[in-house]
């Protein structure tokens, strides 16, 4: 179901429980305060965030008070957000978000995935993302958001957490790239990068021009690996284009096999930064080490 994030769609998202699958699950507070962002509710951001609400988009900056001072450039541009997909992993809530009317974001549809951390106290502490321009035309036929959203195999997390980081590391990471059809379906697989075509011959053809351009996508190093079911997010940090880029993957699993991807590629600024927390830093207890503790 998708989800446009405003502050009556937050409140009766509350009110049925479509967010949330028990009374533990913290999407709710998520959802809450995204819809309160977008409505510019100063007193419910107030009430369900931290005063020291620590944000790591580098043109934004940290502290609640500061960012709430942004808010009136997101009402003059009429920026609203679509959540595709919300899903939740001990205390972080992971989303696939459209941004509308997103020109304070870079372009006017954005599409991006975005990290929440909930503190102990239920607080929303913290926030992670990556956007990159929507594209209409793809090499799959397929958008960069469309394609199944219910959480299944619950039981599997950390076994499906498992195969990503391995493809990360064999695959783009360099460990062993002939391995690739042992994570990768060759019977279905979905893609949702817009420059590579469905299956694994798509991957492999993309591969072979970008290392015939001399650009191949290179990572150095996975920061955070976030799961929930079949649906897995890995937050890597890597080199593309010249220049240092993060990398937001979601796979889907089913299996034992990845037969689904989408991605946000983002350049990482050095230049007219808001704060200086970093992209990548604060995952704690999220990394590759973390999987089946």
């Amino acid at each position: 179901m998708k989800k446009t994030l405003t502050a009556a769609a937050a409140t009766a998202l509350l009110t049925t429980g479509a967010l949330a699958d028990d009374t533990a699950s913290i999407k709710p507070v998520v959802g809450a305060f995204l819809g309160a962002v977008l409505q510019g509710d100063v007193d419910t951001m107030r009430e369900l965030a931290n005063p020291d609400y620590v944000q790591h988009n580098p043109f934004i900056p940290t502290g609640l008070e500061p960012f709430i001072e942004l808010l009136p450039v997101l009402r003059e541009a009429g920026t609203t957000a679509e959540n595709i997909r919300m899903f939740e992993d001990g205390n972080y809530v992971f989303m696939h978000n459209i941004w509308r009317n997103a020109a304070p974001f870079g372009a006017d549809e954005m599409v991006s995935f975005d990290i929440i951390r909930v503190d102990e106290n239920g607080k929303v502490a913290e926030h992670w993302d990556a956007l990159q321009p929507l594209v209409t035309e793809t090499a799959s036929g397929r958008t960069q958001t469309d394609g199944p959203t219910e959480v299944t195999d619950l039981d599997q997390t950390e076994a499906n957490k498992a195969l990503a980081v391995a493809l990360v590391q064999d695959v783009l990471m360099g460990r062993d790239p002939s391995r690739i059809a042992d994570y990768i379906s060759a019977e279905s697989y979905a893609q949702h990068n817009p420059m590579i075509a469905d299956g694994l011959d798509g991957i492999v053809t993309a591969v072979e021009q970008l290392t015939a351009q001399g650009n191949m996508f290179q990572y150095t190093e996975i920061h955070a690996v976030l799961g929930e079911g079949n649906f897995v997010l890995t937050v890597s940090e890597g080199q593309w284009n010249g220049g240092p880029h993060a990398f937001y993957d979601l796979f889907r699993m089913e299996g034992g096999m990845i037969v689904e991807h989408w991605d946000v590629i983002q350049p990482v600024p050095t230049e007219g930064l808001a704060n200086d927390n970093g992209m990548f830093t604060g995952f704690e207890g999220v990394g590759p080490d973390s999987i089946g503790q």
